[in-house]
Parts: C-alpha cells; structure tokens; sequence
C-alpha cells in the first residue's frame, strides 16, 4: 500500500437508515417551516441541525449537549452524504443545540409543528383515526424548585419525591400507539385538568369526529366525560370511588348476589394463539347530570360493572396473608414475654390493637373483646412496710375472625366500573374490557422516553426552556421508533411472514412482532473505510447482510441509502 495514503474508518451502523426514516416523516421541511430562525442564524439550518442531533440520541442513547460535535466530526461523511451535502462539526456546537431547545420550547410554534407532524404520517402511513389513549407520567430530576417554574414536587411516578419533577401530558393514537400531541407542565399540577386540553389538542390535530378516548379512573371528572361526549366523541375509563361511592358499588354488587343479572363471560386473546377467560360482568344504562352555565345538562352512559379474575384472586389471597399476619400479631399482644411487662391499663392495650388492624388493614374484620384479669398478689415484708397482699391487674384482647365481614370484603374484591358512552352495537362489554387493557401501549412509550434509546433520564438539563425544547425533540424520536416498528409488522403481517436473526445467541428465533430497538439494533458493525493517497477518496463499506438487506425491504428503503456511501472510487489505490 502506499505509504503516503491516509486511512480512516466511520462507524455507520444506523445512521442512514435513521436520516432516512426522519426525510420520509418530513422533520426537517416541516421543523424550518414552524420554527422561523432568526437572520443571525448562519449554516445548517435549525430543522438539519435537530434531525442530525435526534439521529445521534437515537443511535447512542446519550442527549448531552457537549457530545453530539464530535460525534459528528467522526461521522462527517456518512452524515454529509446521507444528508445530501457537507457538513462540518461546527453546526453542532453546544451553543448551536442551546438555541435549538429555545425554538422547541416556543409553546404556539411547538402546537402547529405537532399537529402539522401528525397529519403527514396519518396521511403517508394511511393510519386509522378511531382510538385515542391519553396518560401523563412525571419526570425527576436534580432541580431546584422555584414559585413560579415547571420544577415542582408533587405525587412522583418515579418514586423519588424527594426530587423535583415536571410532568408530560401524552395522548397516543392506537393501536400503534404514536405520539400525536403532548403537553409540559409544573410537576404539581393535578392530574385531572390536563384531559380537557389533552382532548381539545387532540380533536384539532385528527379534525375528525366519533374518536374514542381512553383513560384512566383520572379521565372520569364528570365535567371532562361531558366535554367529550357534548363533542361527538366517546370515552371509556374506570371510574374512582368519587364517582361510585360506597353505597352505589353495594346496589351494583347485590344484582350480582342475587343473581339478578346474568354475566358475561370476557375472554381474551393472547400472542400465542390461546385464549382463556380474564373476566365477566355486566352492564346496566346510567343518565349523567352536569351543571353548565347556569344549565342542567344530560346525557347517557353504558356503566360495565366487570370482575377481573386474576386481580380479584390476588386480592383474596393477599387479604388472607394480612389476616393471618394480624392474628399473629394479636396474639403476641397477649404473651408480653421477657422483659416486657403485662398490660396494666386498657388505653394502652386499645391503642396497641389499633396500630396492628391498621398495619394489615383488616379493620373490622375481627370481634374484639378486651378482659381484666386481678390476681391478688402477697407483698413481704419490707422495712417499716409491713406484709399485705394487693391486686394485679393485667388486660387482655380476646378475636376472634368475623366470616361475615371477611366474606363481604372479598365479594367487592376484584370488581370495577367502567363507564362509556360508545354505542353496545359498535363496542360490546368483551371489546370495552380488551381496549383499555391495552393501557401498556402507551406505558411502553413512557418506558421509550426514560429509558433507552431516548434516555430522557437521568436529565443533563438545568434551564427550563432547555429541558423543555429536549423533551419536544425526544417525542420526535418516540413517533419515528413507533413507526419504524409500525412498518416493519404491518410488511410482515401482509406477508404472513416473520423476521429471524433478532435475538443474540438465537439466530433462529424468528418473530412477527420486532421491536424497534432490536431492528436498529441489527445495523451494527457496519463500517465506512476511506482511503486518501494521491487526492483521490477510495471508499468500502461493510456489505449490507441479508437481515439488514431484509430489514430495508420491509420498510421499503433501497439498499442505495447505505452503498451510496462506498461510491467515490471503483478502483483501489
């Protein structure tokens, strides 16, 4: 070889086929339509700049700011030729990403952008509009909270209340559950007033209605099941014991009791073809009232009183746990032991009672009987205190376990009360159940967003408006991974066929339903190699494998968007 050539290699992996996927979503037309940059503002513009930055989060799982240059500077032609033109590490300087979070975080700009968005992939992917589900997680981090900010404490989802926290308001459209609409705020806002606006967003980003929105028991204000249905939509959600209180689950329980209505048997259908009852119930109409200006306003709902299976045996056996914890408990009460003294008061005794029911919850699910015991006892002579014989008292609890009221408890346990207003002939009892147990579509997103790729946690960020702006650009990347793996199932399932070659260590596992890590996954360790002698560039690139080259196919990429990347020379130097 010459000795005077200049060799150098560029890790390729997935960044074409992520610049590619973002050209085919439109980020970056549509990014520099909404988002004006100032006359200042020279180089790669802010719409280049962020899908450049999203594609080296997405390939890397790291969202520092002082990262992402010289990343670029060692990818700089695999980038430039993906992109069309050159590129210089510049563009990507700390400063250059600062100012992108600050456009991102233009609350009016950021609504058109993501409804603007939205529309493109309902229209390119020929997406249905019927389902909407919509759920708010938190975020933690080392912040310092201030009067007025986003930075709050409040009930934390990721069990740190010992941080401050803002909260993300997501609505997803199912089944595929992509992002179509999002909302930031403080992180002790309630959790009940962010569905109002969740659904008004909504309804201007699809402009369509008869939608169905899913939620949970914190979408059952009367005023937003209102809001939707006055707008032609439906809902389904459980409902909280707000909404049903004590009395009316009792009226509702007693039918069933009774035998008074006959219930329906809810099966479900698993991955692996077997389909096994989950749950039954039954379903009676409910006229809903609501004061509006000044105005009585009705309307009806279908109330599904259903009995989970699984919860409600967990339920029974966990109460059985408690109960024979407490006895324990309780028992002891009444053997002080060594160095512990007999109870001589009843106060006392009483309040040691009331600590263990409490403890285990169990309260009133035992008769209690407390019982003085006085045992005359001799005294000695001591002194100047002459012989004399006093009384001891010592009080005991006697329990014993209250069938009836232990009986009662488990008949409640494992039901809930869904209510909707979607017709019966369009959303049977059985369907309702399958549809909002499909919960996990958009937790899995909240799982996407904290975890890898996206590694929104832990939070590099200190100013608002930056963390703001990067949590926009993270939800870019949630709907591009949620329509990578839309692609390739929907190909498959035409098909009828599945994909192997995923699992490490298992090549021959094969599966209808990849994910969209493993599949972006299964581009590593391909390599750009590049040859400098004599002013001429020799490149080779890692040849594409047959899963890589199969992976294209079913998102219907051409091979080109990666050979194109070892085409600067056919002779070798």
């Amino acid at each position: 070889m010459n000795p005077s050539a200049q060799i150098t290699t560029e890790r390729v992996d997935d960044i074409p086929l992520l610049l590619a996927q973002m050209e085919r979503m439109g980020v970056q037309a549509l990014l520099d339509e909404h988002f004006p940059q100032h006359g200042n503002w020279q180089g790669m513009s802010m719409g280049r700049v962020a899908v450049v930055w999203l594609s080296h989060i997405l390939s890397q799982a790291d969202h520092r700011l002082n990262q992402v240059q010289a990343w670029v500077e060692h990818h700089i032609e695999t980038i430039g030729e993906s992109l069309g033109q050159e590129v210089r590490g510049l563009d990507w300087s700390d400063d250059r990403l600062e100012g992108t979070l600050r456009y991102l975080s233009d609350d009016e700009d950021w609504r058109q952008f993501e409804a603007a968005l939205t529309q493109r992939q309902i229209q390119v992917y020929d997406l249905r509009r019927e389902r909407v589900r919509l759920d708010s997680t938190s975020v933690s981090g080392f912040w310092s909270a201030s009067e007025d900010g986003l930075f709050q404490r409040g009930h934390s989802k990721d069990h740190r209340p010992d941080l401050c926290q803002l909260k993300l308001m997501l609505a997803s459209l199912d089944p595929l559950g992509l992002p179509i609409a999002s909302e930031i705020v403080a992180g002790n806002a309630a959790d009940d007033p962010l569905y109002a606006p969740a659904v008004q967003q909504v309804r201007q980003t699809l402009n369509t209605n008869g939608l169905l929105f899913v939620g949970d028991c914190k979408m059952g204000s009367l005023s937003t099941r209102y809001l939707i249905a006055s707008g032609g939509d439906y809902y389904l959600c459980p409902l909280s014991k707000t909404q049903v209180n004590e009395a009316q689950m009792q009226d509702y329980l007693s039918l069933v009791v009774s035998q008074q209505v006959e219930l329906e048997s809810i099966d479900y259908d698993y991955a692996n073809g077997k389909t096994a009852e989950i749950a039954k119930g039954y379903e009676q109409e409910h006229e809903c009232h609501i004061e509006i200006d000044g105005e009585n306003r009705t309307w009806m709902e279908r109330r599904l009183i259903v009995y989970s299976i699984a919860q409600g045996n967990a339920q029974k056996q966990a109460l059985q746990i408690r109960i024979a914890q407490a006895q324990s408990e309780l028992a002891a009460l009444n053997q002080p032991g060594r160095g512990k003294k007999p109870w001589s008061d009843l106060a006392s005794l009483t309040q040691a009672t009331e600590r263990v029911m409490a403890k285990h919850r169990v309260t009133g699910l035992f008769a209690l009987n407390y019982c003085e015991q006085v045992t005359p006892v001799t005294q000695r002579k001591y002194r100047d205190r002459p012989a004399q014989v006093v009384e001891q008292r010592r009080f005991q609890v006697d329990f014993t376990l209250a069938l009836s009221a232990v009986e009662q408890q488990m008949q409640q346990f494992g039901w809930r009360v869904y209510a909707t207003n979607h017709p019966q002939a369009q959303l049977s009892l059985s369907q309702a159940v399958g549809v909002y147990r499909q919960e996990y579509l958009i937790e899995h997103q909240f799982g996407r967003l904290k975890g890898h790729p996206l590694s929104l946690k832990p939070m590099f960020l200190q100013r608002e408006d930056h963390i703001k702006g990067l949590m926009r650009l993270l939800s870019i990347g949630l709907q591009l991974l949620t329509l990578v793996e839309f692609q390739v199932r929907r190909a498959l399932a035409q098909q009828q066929a599945e994909l192997a070659g995923l699992y490490a260590g298992n090549p021959k596992r094969s599966t209808a339903q990849p994910t969209a890590e493993r599949l972006l996954a299964s581009f590593k360790e391909i390599t750009l190699v590049l040859i400098h002698v004599k002013g001429e560039v020799y490149a080779d690139l890692t040849p594409l494998n047959p899963l890589q080259q199969r992976v294209l196919q079913l998102m219907n990429f051409p091979t080109e968007i990666y050979t194109r990347l070892g085409t600067q020379s056919d002779d070798p130097p």
